[in-house]
């Protein structure tokens, strides 16, 4: 106890090594926390967090920067820790992460402007940007007069507008994405990957390996109850935004390789991945939005919630809209609808570098890191 005692009066006055930044407040929690944890070890077996803790003897900004973003917020070390509030040494592991990797979001986002316009706004962001390009397209179909129910969404957008409108805004999601995490990538990681690290971070990102508490029971929500519904419904998520994602590129190939041009029948492949990512998107989204609204407020960060239910609630009307295209294929409710799910579509791409989906990608980086550790540790 003496022991443990010392080691919080240290991480109270805690710095980086040889003359680095001091940390912020949020930064100086996840060190004491750390410190605390190092000493006691009780959580070692839970996920990557504890045994890359265990190789650290302090804990500098940039050591806190990957811990932040290899927790996956399970909560099963809150629920184990005997320490945790109401204990005087109050400690909250999940919480502490989940601000930092708020922060990293935002130190390393690309503009830096938008990342901390988002940061404070990120709802407001979300929803001006849907709404508004939505009425923008609305408005855009209404000038070019009335069409016939065809089908065809080419006839309420041409090819060549859809083409000008949403090659920008991916590629400016791209590249956001890529260079924010290249910067935090450069961080945290000196050491280049081989494909074994590689092989191993990739195959913890599609099974989301540590997600399930560390013992295979799964997540702490509202209370200590494991549960894996949290996992199913990322998976869900996750799988249903890439059927999404393939038959965009499915129908791409189509129409510039093969001169097959929409629409496309029922049981075509662009159409069978559509569906079938739609009601993934749709199932994953709900599901982790009733977690979300149910979820015990010591597990993460309150300040968060606006942010993260406005990426769900993307998700979610970019799946209901997508999904109401077919069955309104051949009516008049096709244009409006259309323009409805293109301008969610684009305020969905827009705010991918600065929202909750960033964290996917951190995440990534993080147990790629996680990976070549592991190799030096051998």
């Amino acid at each position: 106890m003496q022991q443990l005692e010392r080691l919080i009066e240290q991480a109270h006055t805690l710095a980086t090594p040889s003359g680095a930044a001091l940390l912020d407040s949020a930064e100086a929690e996840v060190a004491r926390d750390m410190q605390i944890c190092n000493a006691c070890r009780y959580c070692e077996g839970f996920c990557a967090v504890f045994p890359a803790m265990t190789r650290r003897l302090e804990f500098g900004k940039t050591d806190i920067h990957y811990l932040a973003n290899l927790c996956h917020n399970c909560g099963a070390c809150l629920h184990a820790c005997q320490y945790a509030p109401p204990h005087e040494f109050a400690v909250n592991v999940p919480q502490a992460m989940a601000q930092v990797r708020q922060q990293t979001y935002v130190s390393f986002a690309w503009p830096g402007a938008l990342g901390r316009l988002y940061h404070h706004a990120g709802l407001t962001c979300a929803v001006a940007l849907a709404g508004g390009l939505a009425l923008f397209l609305v408005l855009l179909q209404w000038l070019a007069g009335p069409s016939g129910a065809t089908g065809n969404f080419y006839d309420y957008f041409p090819h060549h507008m859809l083409a000008a409108l949403f090659g920008p805004v991916f590629s400016f999601a791209v590249l956001a994405l890529g260079l924010g995490v290249r910067r935090f990538w450069r961080t945290i990681s000196p050491a280049a990957p081989g494909a074994t690290e590689v092989l191993d971070a990739g195959q913890a990102v599609l099974t989301l390996k540590y997600l399930d508490g560390g013992h295979g029971h799964g997540c702490n929500n509202a209370d200590d109850a494991y549960t894996l519904w949290r996992r199913r419904f990322h998976h869900f998520t996750f799988y249903g935004f890439m059927a999404c994602f393939g038959a965009t590129v499915v129908a791409t190939g189509y129409h510039y390789l093969l001169g097959l041009h929409a629409p496309y029948a029922l049981n075509s492949l662009p159409v069978l991945l559509g569906s079938v990512g739609g009601i993934g998107l749709l199932i994953g989204p709900a599901g982790l939005l009733w977690l979300n609204l149910h979820r015990d407020p010591r597990q993460g960060d309150v300040r968060q919630r606006p942010m993260d239910r406005a990426f769900i609630a993307l998700l979610l009307l970019t799946s209901i809209s997508g999904l109401l295209l077919l069955p309104a294929r051949h009516t008049t409710a096709l244009g409006p609808l259309l323009a409805i799910h293109l301008g969610v579509v684009l305020a969905l791409f827009l705010t991918l570098p600065y929202g909750k989906f960033a964290h996917g990608i951190y995440r990534t980086a993080a147990l790629l890191k996680w990976a070549i550790e592991k190799r030096q540790r051998r």
